[in-house]
């Protein structure tokens, strides 16, 4: 018979008062354009992250190297005034170096005990640098922290302090001595976040920031406490009937085998999103509807979401390979096809 793990004590947090929409929208606000006196232009870039932290969720950025990438995740750690820790992945990393490992250690008695020497895996925002390059054990080594917060270790469970955020980053360019990432893991992450090269306007100001006497200068805007309850309030905004109808009908056109399948789907796809897919359409539309000043989600709320949340949860088949389609066309065509009513 297998002994459950054993759950370390926890501290009941202290009531906090509820944050208001209003509050909400101000201060997510207040974020963006903190981060933004760091980060050049990449506005898009700059929502979709917010929107994955204020929703609880993961965050997978692709982009070529010197994008910003680091650099937005540690700003957004100093915005919000929260621990920051960076892993480097690489083919040697092992899940220890993850999430930490137990020692034999002597008490003030002088008996050898057992101690647990947390890894750095124990932040508020983590950032897993070039993921793609461990192997698929160590990758795996993430999947439980980002889908339950919790790190179980010799039997026992230890919680992650909340917030806690995955951002991890993959380069498209390198795939030589790279291990794609598994659907089961990449469907952990809320959003695929695509990093786009700057314009020449952008390079311009980037060098100009980067390459002058003065540095810009980033304020403490939030905290954790703020973060959690800008995330409880988000789960609040309701949505009607007919629009969730909407976001379910959008999850099963992903599904080929579905009767309401469009036909770019049953050409292109082979296996469709996942529920989690609905569940990140619906809190991300959620976030979105409180930043636009709404307190209901709108049909366009549901279309501006669905990009970045199914891009990574539709595997497309042999023939969109041939063809060079890339998922964001599929699931554009997939979005067209379907109605809102």
């Amino acid at each position: 018979m297998t002994t459950p793990p054993q759950r370390e004590p926890q501290e009941r947090a202290p009531a906090t008062p509820r944050m208001n929409p209003d509050e909400f929208r101000q201060y997510a606000q207040i974020i963006e354009a903190e981060v933004g006196q760091i980060i050049v232009g990449q506005r898009d870039l700059i929502r979709q992250t917010v929107i994955t932290l204020l929703a609880g969720g993961n965050a997978l950025l692709e982009g070529v190297p010197g994008l910003a990438k680091t650099t937005l995740v540690r700003t957004l750690a100093d915005v919000i005034d929260c621990s920051f820790s960076r892993i480097q992945f690489t083919p040697d990393l092992m899940p220890a170096d993850i999430i930490g490992t137990t020692l034999i250690s002597e008490d003030e008695q002088g008996r050898k005990v057992f101690r647990f020497e947390p890894g750095p895996i124990f932040t508020n925002l983590l950032l897993a640098d070039e993921i793609n390059r461990a192997t698929p054990k160590t990758q795996s080594a993430l999947l439980e922290a980002m889908q339950e917060h919790t790190v179980t270790v010799s039997k026992t469970m230890h919680r992650l302090r909340a917030p806690f955020f995955v951002l991890a980053t993959q380069n498209p360019l390198e795939m030589e001595g790279t291990y794609p990432l598994p659907e089961a893991q990449l469907d952990r992450f809320f959003f695929k976040i695509i990093v786009t090269f700057p314009t020449t306007a952008e390079l311009v100001e980037i060098a100009n920031r980067t390459t002058g006497a003065r540095t810009p200068q980033i304020r403490k805007v939030a905290n954790g406490d703020m973060i959690n309850q800008m995330q409880a309030l988000a789960r609040t905004v309701p949505i009607a009937s007919h629009v969730l109808a909407y976001a379910a009908r959008l999850i099963t056109a992903t599904h080929p085998e579905s009767k309401e399948a469009p036909a770019i789907t049953k050409q292109y796809i082979r296996y469709g999103a996942s529920p989690r897919g609905m569940q990140a359409l619906i809190l991300a539309s959620k976030i979105m509807a409180l930043l636009d000043g709404r307190y209901n989600v709108a049909f366009t709320d549901l279309k501006a979401a669905a990009l970045p949340a199914l891009r990574h949860r539709c595997v497309l088949n042999f023939e969109a390979q041939a063809e060079g389609m890339n998922p964001d066309e599929v699931v554009q065509g997939i979005i067209e096809s379907v109605k809102a009513e």
